[in-house]
């Protein structure tokens, strides 16, 4: 998928041309489109100048946030949150700007100690053995954090494919760091922090249901 990879990224730079040539910041909400501008990107151009510049103008929300806008006041939320770092995420551009924002937001604030979620893209698609290795890896830490969290815990993680495994295998719905500031500028230090599954009211229209989930198994065990 190189060729296929090379001819869309073109497109990007020469659409994005004016853009990046004026400086301008590019904001990403999936760790793993910041992670083409950042690295791969660059390594297939490495002497396009525009792609340099793209890569040093990229970063995800909680960079932005915490280092291009200095006068935005973080609000603080009365939820207890846990984060969960996606693995490319914190491969190319570290996950300390989400942990500092996070901080600041929660009096009850917890980074987990995870390595990758299990799904990391399609592999946990995938038939034959990969659908059982991505349950495998997710049951090695997040999953059984995730089922021992109180109800009323915010669930965050910016991966997609994170919170897909999460939805998937538990009773809960991550949240990306979006919806969590969403969440505090709407309810701040008003919100209940015993609520049970506050994110419901922010993921109804990100529900997959137990047909996407019946379809990745059947997927898996080559029936679909």
């Amino acid at each position: 998928m190189l060729d296929t990879a090379k001819r869309m990224l073109r497109e990007i730079l020469h659409s994005l041309q004016n853009e990046i040539q004026a400086g301008m910041p590019v904001v990403g909400l999936e760790p793993s489109c910041v992670a083409v501008f950042r690295d791969e990107m660059t390594n297939l151009f490495p002497h396009d100048h525009d792609a340099q510049r793209l890569k040093m103008q990229t970063f995800t929300l909680a960079e932005f946030l915490e280092k291009k806008a200095p006068d935005f006041k973080i609000p603080k939320l009365n939820k207890k949150i846990l984060l969960h770092g996606h693995c490319h995420h914190k491969a190319i551009m570290k996950i300390k700007d989400e942990d500092t924002l996070l901080q600041k937001m929660s009096d009850d604030y917890k980074l987990l100690d995870s390595g990758c979620c299990g799904m990391a893209g399609y592999f946990g698609y995938e038939k034959g053995e990969h659908y059982e290795v991505s349950i495998k890896v997710g049951e090695h830490e997040l999953l059984p954090a995730v089922r021992n969290a109180d109800k009323g815990t915010l669930i965050v993680t910016d991966g997609f494919s994170c919170r897909e495994q999460i939805e998937q295998e538990t009773d809960r719905k991550g949240l990306h760091i979006a919806q969590v500031l969403q969440m505090a500028l709407r309810e701040g230090e008003g919100a209940n922090k015993d609520e049970k599954y506050p994110e419901w009211k922010y993921t109804e229209d990100m529900k997959l249901g137990k047909s996407k989930k019946q379809k990745r198994i059947e997927l898996a065990l080559g029936v679909g």
